[in-house]
């Protein structure tokens, strides 16, 4: 089969198109053939080689959609099921999606009914459940004034997606440190747009709910930002940080603020598939991705969504449209 190898650590230049053998089936995994997936901040944070417990050679991704092609489970995997993958070790303790095909612990692989084209399909699973999830976690609603820190982002569009299509009224501001992108996100259906300078923000304003996509570097200026008994929600790392340092709750935290998540990690096949049905009913319309690349294609993928000044929205990789 035809696969992405990274080697070792390094640029984009380290994402190497090549054969490698198809996985052998073994108790208690199945074959999956990869129909698309999404492209991750992460696995650029892997390639680049900040994961020190993921050891090279490896084949990268952490989220897929596809069918199964041979199983270890037939009444719930039955050969021809489509099916989704998030999470769990793939892609850092085996190796994952950037591939042809994937072999998966049954535990982590979802059965799902759709009809949705396989583009739209390989846009959700770790995009819109981490959206979704991150909704349900703020408590939105038709009241709210929103903040979506790292608007630009994959899960920052998607949420907003989710937002206006269930409050198409309801304000909801994005943050961005390039202003050239007001536009696009105004398109997005951004009500404003305000300027991230390095972790800081360039506004007064404050909101009942803020969804954090940067992560640690930011959460103590976007708790500033939120009025009385606000909450805000850290579901990212943009920022490169990955702890909260000199932090504390009880100051922080005054005039009952509240800071939650939500881990995609904890994967809810429930909460899954009301999702994709969700989409399929057009409760959350306008779902698609902003860029599609080939798999032999995965450097240009890669070198997109890095690319500050352009990039916006979720990035996906099909085999097969």
């Amino acid at each position: 089969m035809k696969a992405i190898i990274v080697n070792k650590p390094g640029n984009s230049d380290v994402l190497e198109y090549c054969d490698v053998p198809k996985p052998n089936l073994k108790k208690g995994w199945s074959l999956i053939k990869i129909k698309g997936f999404g492209i991750n901040h992460s696995e650029i944070f892997t390639r680049q080689g900040h994961s020190p417990s993921v050891k090279f050679p490896r084949i990268l991704g952490i989220e897929c959609v596809g069918i199964i092609e041979e199983t270890t489970e037939p009444d719930r995997l039955p050969i021809g099921q489509k099916v989704v993958s998030i999470m769990g070790e793939m892609g850092r303790d085996f190796d994952g999606s950037y591939a042809e095909y994937v072999l998966l612990p049954n535990q982590q692989i979802y059965p799902i009914q759709t009809k949705l084209k396989w583009d739209i399909l390989a846009s959700l699973p770790e995009t819109y459940y981490t959206a979704y999830g991150s909704f349900l976690s703020l408590n939105v609603n038709k009241d709210d004034s929103i903040l979506v820190r790292g608007a630009t982002s994959g899960v920052g569009i998607a949420f907003t997606n989710i937002v206006k299509s269930l409050y198409p009224n309801i304000k909801i501001v994005g943050t961005t440190r390039n202003l050239n992108k007001r536009a696009q996100l105004i398109n997005k259906g951004y009500t404003d747009v305000i300027i991230d300078n390095d972790g800081t923000l360039e506004t007064t304003q404050t909101f009942s709910k803020i969804i954090d996509l940067i992560g640690p570097k930011s959460i103590k200026n976007s708790i500033i930002h939120l009025k009385k008994q606000g909450i805000v929600c850290s579901v990212g790392q943009l920022g490169n940080a990955w702890y909260l340092d000199e932090f504390d709750p009880i100051m922080e935290l005054r005039d009952f603020k509240k800071l939650t998540s939500f881990y995609s990690g904890d994967v809810d096949e429930a909460l899954l598939n009301e999702i994709i049905t969700m989409v399929e009913d057009n409760r959350i319309q306008d779902v698609k991705p902003e860029k599609i690349f080939k798999l032999d294609e995965i450097q240009q993928a890669h070198a997109y969504l890095e690319n500050k000044d352009h990039s916006l929205g979720k990035v996906v990789v099909m085999n097969e449209l």
